[in-house]
């Protein structure tokens, strides 16, 4: 797993000789009905926002990262659908490898959460069944291409470790959403650490807002 910034609104207005920040573009926008639209100071605008749920304000920045990740995970990205994406294509590239994952016991009473706890013996299981499903998958997936086949067909060899890359992008409002969401335990482990990762380039990036939701500065 990992993740990348790749983009941040860029304003290109000026206010006092100097260039607006992203932040500060979101303010400049939520005063547009303000005789006092070049007040450069946003902090507690951005404060009183929030706490009042004018989110619209939110959706004049945006913010696109890079993620690696695997196909099993992938999915459940792709279904916030108030974003933008672009993901590798296995039907025009190649594949390379897989992502490995530890294991977790399933939790019995609830069907979305999984518990750090199993044995050795079964993490030790599960991480050379990994190996094997793989290279049994990656061997045949190459003898599929050198016989031929399309990689739009040879894909369905793979399985859903494959390794994949894709870039999101969304507003700040989207942004704020997504990290409420999928930042909390409910979410499975391995999409929550991406999730992590964001927000931790986002508070870097907006850390007014950042601070107002009263998420923890780095």
């Amino acid at each position: 797993m990992q993740v990348r910034l790749i983009s941040v609104t860029n304003p290109i207005i000026e206010i006092d000789n100097s260039q607006l920040t992203p932040e500060g573009l979101i303010a400049y926008c939520a005063r547009v009905s303000s005789p006092n639209q070049e007040t450069p100071d946003y902090e507690k605008l951005l404060s009183y926002c929030i706490q009042n749920k004018h989110w619209s304000v939110f959706e004049m920045v945006d913010m696109t990262v890079e993620i690696t990740t695997s196909r099993a995970i992938s999915p459940q990205i792709l279904r916030h659908r108030s974003f933008c994406f672009q993901e590798f294509s296995q039907r025009y590239a190649k594949a390379q490898t897989t992502e490995k994952y530890q294991p977790r016991r399933q939790d019995t009473k609830n069907r979305q959460n999984s518990l750090d706890d199993l044995d050795e013996a079964t993490v030790k299981w599960f991480d050379e069944a990994q190996d094997k499903v793989a290279r049994f998958a990656f061997e045949s997936y190459e003898e599929a291409l050198e016989k031929g086949i399309a990689k739009e067909c040879a894909r369905v060899l793979l399985p859903l470790g494959t390794q994949t890359r894709l870039y999101m992008k969304g507003s700040v409002r989207s942004w704020i959403h997504y990290l409420e969401v999928r930042t909390d335990p409910a979410t499975q482990k391995e999409h929550r650490d991406i999730a992590e990762a964001v927000q931790a380039i986002f508070t870097e990036q907006f850390p007014v807002t950042s601070a107002a939701l009263g998420w923890k500065i780095n």
